[in-house]
């Protein structure tokens, strides 16, 4: 056979078995799997070896995300931990209604509550009780600064999440890694009714001389005196006198008495909800009013609770708080329009907090699902998204009293937001800053006789 020959064969050969490779099965390709170098100690000797690494594992999310809400249902805080609960629930029902956790799914969230009773020990007691029963990722609570301090040991253990709606600085400041403050501190609200009384007081040419400080003997109550009285000490307003008294007072008016004989022109007074009625009626019963009785901490005076048990003693009282029921943006008049029509009066400072806190916790649940979508409801995860919140729009920010929300590395929010309500005419109305205030502010009170 001729070398002419030979060449044609080779050929059709070659293309026959392209034509066969060309129509038959692709071939299996071969799956490598990344190695990587692991460094370890073996009989005192170090090496170096390959290793393939675990594959990552998709976490499965639950059918509903669990929401713990812990507050104060009996006891002498019953008042704040009740409208806590009911504006967590709102929220939570709003943000199911808007289609619950996107970036998981739409997923849903449930709401369990426990009472946390009237002492630090119960709170934290109900604290292990939600965890081990319901095994929530978030719990919102407690109201009362020292609750929350001890349900935090608690949570932090448990790497869940705590959404606080205490005030007292001390909150935020024990090295808790998994506990966030959407709202203001004690100091800020304590600065803050210095601020309003002597500002509204130039507005209306009302001279002032110096001021008294009185507050219930808790972290809570020490922490808005610190704050005013700081105010004061850097303007060189005096401070002439300062009280404290047991929060659990039924008497005020040897107290009412001393301030009396010492004549302030204002006092900034912090109280809770039981003593404030207690002060508000010795004040009535001596006959006996400064220029203006400012509130302190969000804890009296100016809510509906309060102007019912007070009366007509309730006119011109001014209090601080850490919730604008006035803010006119569709989720906080959504929120207050369903609460007014539900409970006859607006929402102040206990459903306030809750419900932008519940806000705050879906803001950071759609953050995680985001960033961590391999395990979104992972505790460090979770944490990781709280610290990458930085709102200046949508529900969480609508429904708080400052345009923004960011957590520092203690866990407080770096722009906090404090309004003060005024009863006038029966009904508290927001009359600071002036930028959100409904009416001006009545200075001086009105109940004052020179």
């Amino acid at each position: 056979m001729s070398t002419k020959v030979l060449k044609v064969l080779f050929v059709v050969v070659m293309v026959g078995m392209m034509v066969l490779s060309a129509c038959g099965p692709a071939p299996t390709p071969q799956v490598v799997e990344k190695q990587v170098e692991v460094t370890r100690i073996v009989e005192g000797q170090v090496q170096v070896v390959t290793a393939t690494p675990e594959p990552v594992q998709k976490a499965e999310l639950p059918k509903e995300i669990v929401v713990g809400v812990v507050q104060p249902l009996t006891g002498w805080a019953t008042v704040f931990g009740q409208e806590g609960v009911i504006g967590a629930e709102m929220a939570i029902k709003h943000i199911n209604d808007a289609g619950g956790i996107k970036s998981l799914g739409g997923l849903k969230l449930r709401m369990e509550v426990e009472d946390a009773g009237d002492k630090p020990d119960t709170a934290k007691l109900a604290t292990e009780s939600m965890i081990n029963k319901h095994h929530p990722v978030a719990i919102l609570g407690m109201y009362i600064s020292r609750f929350v301090m001890a349900a935090s040991e608690v949570t932090d253990r448990e790497k869940v999440i705590l959404i606080a709606d205490a005030l007292v600085p001390q909150v935020t400041q024990m090295g808790r890694q998994y506990l966030f403050r959407p709202g203001p501190t004690a100091w800020d609200h304590g600065a803050l009714a210095y601020k309003f009384v002597r500002e509204v007081a130039a507005d209306n040419g009302v001279e002032l001389k110096n001021m008294a400080v009185l507050n219930e003997d808790s972290a809570n109550g020490r922490a808005n005196t610190l704050g005013a009285t700081e105010a004061a000490l850097m303007d060189q307003f005096p401070v002439i006198t300062a009280l404290e008294y047991p929060y659990d007072i039924t008497d005020a008016t040897q107290i009412v008495q001393q301030l009396k004989a010492a004549n302030p022109d204002v006092i900034i007074h912090t109280p809770y909800f039981n003593d404030a009625i207690v002060f508000g009626k010795a004040f009535k019963e001596v006959g006996y009013w400064p220029k203006f009785l400012m509130g302190a901490g969000a804890c009296g005076y100016v809510d509906p609770a309060s102007i019912e048990a007070l009366g007509e003693t309730a006119e011109g009282l001014a209090m601080t708080f850490s919730y604008n029921p006035a803010k006119n943006t569709p989720t906080n008049k959504k929120f207050v329009e369903e609460y007014v029509a539900k409970y006859g009066v607006i929402p102040t400072e206990g459903a306030g907090m809750n419900y932008y806190g519940a806000w705050v916790l879906a803001e950071a649940l759609e953050k995680s699902g985001q960033m961590f979508p391999d395990d979104p409801l992972k505790p460090e995860n979770l944490r990781a998204a709280f610290m990458a919140l930085d709102l200046t729009s949508g529900p969480a920010v609508e429904s708080y009293p400052s345009d923004h929300i960011k957590f520092d590395a203690l866990g407080d929010n770096e722009y906090p937001g404090v309004i003060v309500l005024q009863v006038q005419n029966g009904k508290p109305v927001v009359v600071y800053p002036k930028e959100v205030a409904e009416a001006k502010p009545i200075f001086p009170n009105p109940h004052y006789k020179p």
